[in-house]
């Protein structure tokens, strides 16, 4: 018997990351292609096919693969279509899962949105191996989140649950949101929240930092986490501020679903007692009492190189499963 693989398929707003992922959670080979090169997207679809059978062919894993996962922006689970992408130009809806099944000859695919897909790889090979109920918690660009409820993804009626990263923080004066409302948790502790509450910090208090050395609209999350890491006061204190909202939102999570823990994947994740200090200190002040000290905060296991396309493949040998119990619910007795 062929050991069998799945593709893990990471639709980005530049580019398309795809691996070869075997059963152990081991990517035996992966490329990529610009998402945005082809106007059609058809088209787009016969280059990602062109390209992952190559990389099949180069890895001796032709007729091998029992199983595509995809994650991407907007991507429903239940209908297998992206709706309104806000980063790609083929909408309002995709077909996505449709398409590309039929490209590949039938081949089951499933998808979800990147955070989902995160989510379920972190249960499938990361830090939440052994848990049923745990939040994921991306902290990129955006505010992203995947809650998983014993054992299962929670998808909602409509495929749209576990937007956290909207959940409003701030109900008066907030900070403007992508999404078109005031004082969401994304406009505070996203990669760009924290930019911008640096550029808040500086224009309103008066104190020497290093980052009045940079160009104020051009400071970038890792610019603040350099100088906290220097000792800058300032700096340190937008990680508290950062931080301690974050506590706070954590704090109302737990409550929605007393998870086993929330884990944190993404650039910010990678600050360390910066940011994961202030936050337990936070979350410690703010949760129910019932609630407290039995929810972990932790730090994604997955390896940041292949975490897109392990998470996406998890939801490829998702889609093999369905594939074979629908299979044996079709056989006559």
């Amino acid at each position: 018997m062929t050991k069998p693989y799945v593709l893990g398929v990471d639709v980005g707003g530049t580019n398309t990351v795809f691996g070869i992922v075997d059963a152990r959670g081991q990517v035996i080979a992966c490329d990529s292609i610009k998402t945005q090169k082809h106007a059609e997207f058809d088209d787009y679809v016969a280059e990602l096919h062109d390209s992952v059978m190559r990389l099949l062919k180069a890895n001796d894993a032709e007729d091998k693969i029992q199983g595509i996962g995809i994650g991407a922006p907007n991507a429903n689970y239940y209908t297998g279509e992206i709706v309104n992408p806000p980063n790609l130009p083929w909408g309002p809806v995709i077909p996505l899962a449709e398409k590309v099944s039929a490209a590949f000859g039938g081949i089951p695919v499933a998808v979800t949105n990147d955070a989902n897909a995160a989510a379920l790889g972190e249960m499938t090979y990361g830090a939440a191996r052994a848990m049923k109920d745990f939040i994921m918690i991306t902290l990129g660009t955006g505010v992203g989140s995947g809650i998983v409820v014993n054992g299962n993804m929670v998808y909602g009626h409509d495929g749209n649950a576990g937007e956290l990263g909207h959940l409003v923080m701030k109900r008066n004066n907030g900070r403007m949101c992508g999404c078109g409302r005031t004082g969401c948790l994304e406009a505070y502790c996203s990669a760009t929240g924290v930019a911008r509450t640096a550029r808040e910090f500086l224009e309103i208090r008066q104190e020497p930092s290093s980052l009045r050395n940079l160009d104020i609209e051009e400071i970038t999350s890792k610019d603040v986490y350099d100088a906290a890491k220097a000792g800058d006061k300032l700096a340190k204190e937008i990680f508290d501020y950062t931080g301690n909202i974050l506590g706070e939102a954590f704090a109302d999570m737990v409550a929605f679903t007393s998870p086993q823990a929330i884990i944190l994947f993404g650039g910010l994740a990678k600050s360390g007692d910066l940011l994961l200090n202030p936050i337990k200190e936070s979350l410690d002040r703010n949760v129910m009492p019932v609630f407290r000290g039995k929810t972990q905060i932790l730090v994604s296991e997955l390896k940041e190189g292949d975490a897109a396309v392990l998470g996406a493949s998890a939801l490829g040998w998702e889609a093999k499963r369905k594939a074979e119990v629908s299979a044996i619910a079709e056989t006559p007795a």
